[in-house]
């Protein structure tokens, strides 16, 4: 599954849509509707997978896919409209896909202003899960154009995607952080070095997002980049978000303490800033619940990921020491809390990856009005308390209904780790151990290490900081991280894998399956 070349690409939009006599002259490309931010497929399954694109102008989108490159016995559909109301944004649901397949497809735009008249079609292509045992390698990581380290294409842009791209994974779990709304792009930043940062920046990356189309923009901001454009068209991405879609630190109700913002309620940035993420990444919405962002992926009979959402049904940001639940401890909240424990229950995958907006154990601090405040779960060492209880509630039960196998992935904190989770260290031992692994910064400022808090047991195995590092290096420096998962077909075994910019393996740990 090679990069697809130009030639591929020729022959692929090789009798594209219907007769030529049906098609518009054509004065220059100008005439024909665009493509300003590649195509991607996104939530994959045996059968099904997403199509998003999005064009310039009113127009409706086309999908062609086939199993073969030359689109032999292809399945044309055509899709929904894409206008101004969705940022000229579209998906289309494919469904009864065959599994453990390779689907090349193929997106075109039908300019609705002149229907005679299409757009140029853009390729890509991604693999089906199969129904029986097979090799698997995934990547994950996140924290996507932050800290004012936005797209320099003097230094080759966002390059750790075309390392991802390079490593072929069936797919690309972005953990949260896709993009940066609160974070403006200055024009350059002067380096250590002596060297200039100099950054690609559009109107919506001038100040902090506020407007739903500050919104749209910073998302479109990020695809104008080439890795992540030819990384999208070659590897299925399923999201998630945590806190800067919005902006820092939010929680809903906030009332949010930053001159730069005129619009002081997280509750309405974060109703605009929901409304573009769904816009713009390639997930199915949901039939009863549209903006529910967590959700399952089963990948086969070895693999299903659960993705979470720490973020949207939170209680305050507080000082977390709160002896008993209440409505300000509430961290995901009771009903997905609910969904979580019924889906680890039913799931016949063996490993259960769970994707997590935040770390477990990490102290990760915030101020509310003035006063010290914690972001995650964690708070400090001793006994669950505050946002813990509900941490400790749902281990308990793993435990208690014997479900092994289980890994958590996550990001949100500028540095890669592992961390293995021991009950007989930790204050609060009704689980059982497991492993939780950190990926990223991706594109972004490079921080850490946080402090680990003993309430589970936490135990560092790794992390890339550098001994007295700065904080807030940027990508130049290398410090950029992803991690790779790989599941054996015959032995299910996983490998878990730390690489840096340039795809080199820093760190790697190999788990057997419990049966």
């Amino acid at each position: 599954m090679s990069r697809i070349t130009r030639r591929k690409f020729v022959t692929a939009s090789a009798g594209l849509l219907v007769a030529p006599r049906t098609f518009a002259i054509v004065q220059s490309d100008a005439d024909r509707p665009a493509f300003p931010s590649g195509v991607m497929s996104g939530d994959i399954g045996a059968d099904r997978a997403m199509i998003w694109s999005r064009t310039d102008r009113p127009a409706r989108m086309i999908v062609e896919y086939s199993t073969t490159e030359k689109f032999d016995n292809l399945t044309r559909i055509v899709g929904p409209a894409a206008l101004d109301t969705s940022d000229f944004t579209a998906r289309v649901d494919l469904r009864e896909l065959p599994s453990g397949e390779t689907i090349f497809y193929r997106v075109s735009w039908q300019d609705l202003s002149s229907p005679k008249t299409f757009s140029e079609p853009k390729v890509g292509r991604f693999r089906t899960p199969s129904r029986e045992k097979q090799d698997i390698t995934f990547v994950w990581g996140g924290d996507t154009c932050g800290q004012g380290w936005g797209i320099d294409t003097a230094r080759g842009g966002m390059k750790i995607y075309d390392t991802m791209r390079r490593l072929q994974p069936h797919f690309f779990l972005h953990s949260g952080d896709t993009i940066y709304a609160d974070n403006p792009l200055p024009e350059s930043i002067k380096l250590d070095d002596g060297t200039i940062w100099k950054n690609i920046v559009t109107p919506a990356k001038r100040k902090v997002a506020e407007s739903l189309d500050e919104f749209r923009g910073n998302h479109a901001y990020n695809l104008l980049d080439e890795n992540v454009v030819a990384m999208n068209a070659e590897v299925p991405m399923i999201a998630q978000w945590d806190d800067h879609e919005t902006c820092n630190n939010w929680f809903p109700g906030e009332i949010v303490d930053d001159p730069r913002y005129t619009v002081k309620s997280a509750s309405l940035l974060s109703a605009r800033a929901a409304q573009a993420f769904r816009e713009y990444m390639p997930m199915r919405f949901g039939a009863i619940d549209a903006e529910r962002i967590y959700r399952s992926i089963p990948y086969g009979p070895s693999l299903e990921v659960l993705l979470l959402d720490q973020r949207t049904y939170r209680g305050p940001n507080t000082g977390n020491r709160q002896d008993k639940p209440s409505a300000e401890t509430v961290f995901m909240g009771e009903r997905q809390i609910a969904w979580l424990k019924k889906r680890l229950v039913e799931s016949k995958a063996t490993w259960k990856v769970i994707g997590s907006d935040m770390p477990i154990g990490l102290l990760i601090g915030d101020k509310v009005n003035g006063q010290p405040a914690f972001e995650g779960a964690a708070n400090g060492d001793g006994p669950p308390l505050g946002r813990e209880h509900e941490i400790a509630d749902l281990l308990k039960f793993i435990k208690e209904k014997n479900i092994r196998n289980i890994v958590w992935l996550t990001a949100d904190v500028h540095y890669a780790a592992a961390h293995f989770y021991d009950p007989t260290k930790a204050q609060f031992r009704e689980f059982l151990p497991f492993w939780e692994f950190v990926g990223g910064p991706l594109h972004a400022g490079s921080f850490g290490p946080g402090e680990l808090d003993d309430t589970f047991g936490p135990q560092l195995k790794f992390h890339t900081v550098p001994k007295g590092m700065k904080p807030n290096r940027p990508p130049s420096v290398g410090l950029q991280f992803f991690g790779s998962v790989k599941i054996d077909g015959k032995s299910e075994a996983m490998t878990v894998a730390i690489h840096n910019l340039k795809g080199e393996v820093v760190y790697r740990v190999a788990l057997e399956v419990e049966r």
